[in-house]
């Protein structure tokens, strides 16, 4: 799947511009003369790509657009791009996560290194998420007493210790643990702790 730059911009000529200059350099470029147009077109799906967005645009502003994306869980990174920079506003897209503030006209080579920095952190965060989507698939697929041995071993208790909270014996809580480190693919308590904590899920 190619990547997608997402040009916002209410500038006809500069959309053309940079659908040009993008396209020759393989990406695939997508065209929005707005904010609201933009949401109104996002897919469900993202392709991997990013957003190159003015700052002073019609009904959404590019910060408010930012704020919108961010509210609905959208990963793609945000570069900026505008003729209307000022300090306030660099600060505030910059705290919201936006990956870079840059002022028109902006040399090509400068411009790509940012979308293509941009794109690669997209793609890494990418799959970070799908790791901790397939985790807590396998830790969904725990029964309910083997989900309770889990968070106990992760805990940092010894089976005895289980097996008197649970009130059963040692040897069924090994029993438990052995199919708890095969179901979630642990080959070791380290893991099995990496994996809580990977989930945020590991307590005192």
């Amino acid at each position: 799947m190619p990547n997608v730059v997402h040009v916002i911009d209410d500038d006809a000529s500069f959309r053309t511009a940079m659908s040009r200059l993008l396209r020759n350099a393989g990406y695939e470029v997508a065209l929005y003369e707005s904010g609201k147009q933009f949401l109104q077109r996002l897919p469900i799906d993202v392709a991997p790509g990013c957003i190159l967005l003015d700052v002073r645009i019609p009904g959404l502003s590019g910060p408010e657009l930012q704020e919108e994306l961010i509210r609905r869980g959208s990963a793609l990174p945000i570069i900026f791009l505008t003729g209307h920079g000022d300090i306030s506003t660099t600060v505030r897209v910059t705290k919201a996560g936006a990956e870079d503030f840059l002022t028109k006209p902006v040399r090509r080579a400068k411009l790509l290194e940012t979308i293509e920095r941009a794109i690669a952190r997209y793609e890494a965060g990418h799959e970070q998420r799908d790791r901790l989507n397939t985790l807590r698939a396998l830790l969904a697929a725990l029964t309910p007493r083997e989900r309770q041995v889990f968070d106990l071993v992760v805990r940092g208790q010894m089976n005895k210790q289980i097996a008197h909270a649970l009130g059963t014996t040692e040897r069924t809580i090994k029993a438990h643990r052995h199919r708890v480190m095969e179901k979630v693919h642990a080959r070791s308590l380290v893991e099995l702790v990496s994996i809580a904590e990977r989930l945020d899920i590991a307590g005192p």
